[in-house]
C-alpha cells in the first residue's frame, strides 16, 4: 500500500539522530518540478549553484538566480517552483537548531531558542550585493566541502561554519521580528488539512469552513496567500503525492490514482504527463 504523502509540515529527519544535518544537491525540473509550499522545525537554506527559478517565502515570491542564499527560519512557509524554459540547481541544507547549543548553553538561550520558537527570524535572502555575502557564502562552502570529505573532525567543521553564518546574519541586522500572522496561521490548517485528506473528494466549501468564510472569499484569499488556485494547487499536491508512490511503492498505476484522489485513470494519465512530460509508467521506469 502507498504511504500517505509527508504532512506539508515537514518532519522528515535530517541527518543523524545525534548530529541531525543533511545536505541534497537538488535540481527542479530535473529531480521535481517543484516543491510544494510547507514548512518544518528545522532550519533550511537554499544555495543556487546555477540556473534560476522561483522562490516563495510566506505569500511574496521571489526570483532565484546563480549564488543567491535563501534561508528559511523554522515555521516559515516556503515553496520552491519552476521558472518557465529555466532550470535551478541548487543545494539544499537542512538541520536542527538543537545541533548547535542546547539546554542551558548561552547561544541556545539568546538566540537558537528564539529562532526555534519563531520569536525571532532571520532574513530571507542573501546574494551577491551584500556587504556580507562572500563571508557568509564562504561558510556554506565550507560545510558542503566538509560533508562531501567527512574527514576526522569533519562535524566539528560543520558546526563551526553553522555558528560563522548565523552570526555574520545577526552582526548585519538580517534578524527580524517574528512575521507568523493569523493569515499563516490559517493557511497552515488548510494545508494540514490537504495533506490528510488529498486522498477523497476535496471541495472549495470545505477549505472555506476551515477559515470560516465563504468559498469565494476563500478563492481570493488562498490565490492570494499562495500565487495559485486552491483547485491547481490541490491538483499538483496530488500529482507530486502519486510520483512518489510510483517512486517509492509497487501499487499499480490505477490504484496510485485512486489513493492520491483522482477517480479518473485517463484524466489522471493525462494531467501527469502534462506535468511531468512522461506518462506515469514512464516515469516509474525512469
Amino acid at each position: 500500500m502507498m504511504h500517505n504523502q509527508a504532512s506539508l509540515q515537514e518532519t522528515k529527519q535530517h541527518g543523524a539522530v545525534r548530529f541531525p544535518f543533511n545536505l541534497y544537491p537538488c535540481t527542479i525540473p530535473g529531480d521535481f518540478p517543484q516543491v510544494a509550499l510547507h514548512w518544518q522545525e528545522s532550519m533550511e537554506l537554499v544555495f543556487v549553484k546555477r540556473g534560476s527559478g522561483l522562490v516563495q517565502m510566506g505569500t511574496a515570491a521571489y526570483p532565484a538566480h546563480t549564488g543567491d542564499i535563501f534561508v528559511f527560519s523554522p515555521g516559515t512557509l516556503h515553496a520552491l517552483r519552476q521558472k518557465e524554459g529555466c532550470s535551478m540547481e541548487y543545494e539544499n541544507i537542512i538541520f536542527d537548531l538543537e545541533l548547535l547549543g542546547g539546554a542551558g548553553d548561552l547561544c541556545a538561550e539568546k538566540y537558537l531558542l528564539p529562532l526555534q520558537s519563531g520569536r525571532l527570524e532571520l532574513s530571507g535572502i542573501l546574494n551577491k550585493k551584500d556587504g556580507c555575502y562572500q563571508e557568509a557564502a564562504a561558510c556554506l562552502r565550507e560545510a558542503e566541502d566538509a560533508n562531501r570529505t567527512k574527514l576526522p573532525g569533519y562535524e566539528l567543521l560543520i558546526k563551526g561554519a553553522l555558528f560563522r553564518f548565523l552570526a555574520i546574519l545577526m552582526a548585519q541586522g538580517k534578524q527580524l521580528p517574528a512575521s507568523e500572522t493569523a493569515d499563516t496561521m490559517r493557511l497552515k490548517q488548510v494545508l494540514q488539512w490537504i495533506s490528510v485528506h488529498y486522498g477523497t473528494k476535496l471541495h472549495v466549501a470545505d477549505a472555506a469552513n476551515i477559515c470560516q468564510c465563504s468559498s469565494s472569499h476563500f478563492m481570493r484569499w488562498f490565490k492570494k496567500m499562495t500565487g495559485q488556485r486552491f483547485t491547481a494547487f490541490l491538483n499538483e499536491y496530488r500529482l507530486n503525492a502519486a510520483a512518489e508512490a510510483l517512486r517509492t511503492t509497487e501499487d499499480t498505476v490505477l490504484s496510485i490514482s485512486e489513493q492520491c484522489g483522482f477517480d479518473n485513470l485517463s484524466y489522471f494519465n493525462r494531467a501527469f504527463k502534462t506535468r511531468y512530460l512522461m506518462t506515469p509508467r514512464e516515469y516509474r521506469r525512469k
